[in-house]
């Protein structure tokens, strides 16, 4: 196992890392700019439509959970590339297997958008 030595960092460079890998994941990957764009409308419909703090809280927890998860996809992908740069099938499934991560979370996000905007839609267009 190779070993390298870890020179302590300050915190004012590691947060500048990780504002790094923020941007280029928004640079690079449109999948989460879609996500952003999607998760700006549900809090823009959350305001809209007055949903309780509970409500709210859990439309924040879905929207980070599926932002995370396209990073942590991204960032397996980006592993798989760099140590199989050329085509492996098992490379393949790999990526696939991380895609289908996010892929579930948006499912489960979108089970829980309409759970918590279908009834409060419903009663402002006057329920059905």
């Amino acid at each position: 196992m190779l070993s390298r030595t870890k020179k302590r960092r300050k915190f004012k460079d590691s947060f500048k890392n990780c504002i790094d890998g923020l941007r280029f994941i928004n640079i690079n990957e449109d999948n989460f700019k879609r996500e952003i764009l999607l998760g700006i409308i549900a809090l823009v419909l959350s305001y809209l439509l007055k949903i309780d703090k509970i409500e709210f809280i859990i439309i924040i927890i879905v929207i980070g959970l599926v932002l995370v998860s396209e990073i942590i996809n991204t960032a397996i992908e980006r592993l798989v590339d760099l140590v199989s740069p050329k085509y492996n099938k098992l490379a393949g499934e790999v990526k696939d297997i991380a895609a289908s991560s996010v892929l579930l979370m948006c499912i489960f996000s979108l089970v829980v958008g309409v759970i918590i905007f279908v009834p409060k839609i419903i009663n402002l267009l006057g329920g059905f």
